[in-house]
């Protein structure tokens, strides 16, 4: 398995593509049932080729991802060949930038001696999927990059 089984419940929101999926193998959900009683460890292997093909769908489509904790911000923008990252620090641990307050004290202060921000790029290793799927795995959470966008054009500016 290349990425992480899906859940019960992604299975379950996805069981229309999933009866396709094993339709492509010439299963339907009559042989399922057999193969789930009588062979359980190809059943296994099912379901992971399902959820890898799933998890690089998801992660082909991947612009931003935002990791965010209650002092840090890590903001990232996916290419094709690398990623760029803003981290934020909020050096004010009596900040918790997961708060609306925190959040909007950070606004307010962005530029303050309060608030480290560094950027960065990596080149993607091998595996570039392999690379984003390691960031959701570490928390990060894909997103339509409003806030990415927002901070970098305020550093622009």
């Amino acid at each position: 398995m290349k990425y992480q089984r899906l859940t019960k419940e992604q299975f379950e929101e996805l069981h229309e593509e999933f009866a396709t999926f094993l339709a492509t193998q010439s299963i339907d959900a009559e042989k399922w049932k057999e193969i789930k009683d009588k062979r359980p460890s190809l059943a296994e292997e099912q379901l992971d080729l399902f959820s890898d093909m799933i998890w690089e769908r998801v992660l082909e489509k991947v612009n931003y991802l935002e990791n965010i904790a209650s002092n840090y911000l890590f903001l990232f923008h996916i290419g094709k060949e690398n990623m760029e990252a803003i981290i934020i620090h909020i050096l004010d641990e009596s900040k918790d930038v997961t708060t609306k307050e925190g959040f909007m004290w950070l606004k307010d202060n962005m530029l303050s001696e309060n608030v480290q921000i560094r950027r960065g790029k990596k080149q993607f290793g091998e595996d570039r999927l392999q690379d984003i799927f390691a960031l959701i795995r570490q928390g990060a959470e894909i997103t339509e990059g409003i806030l990415y966008r927002a901070i970098d054009e305020s550093l622009v500016s």
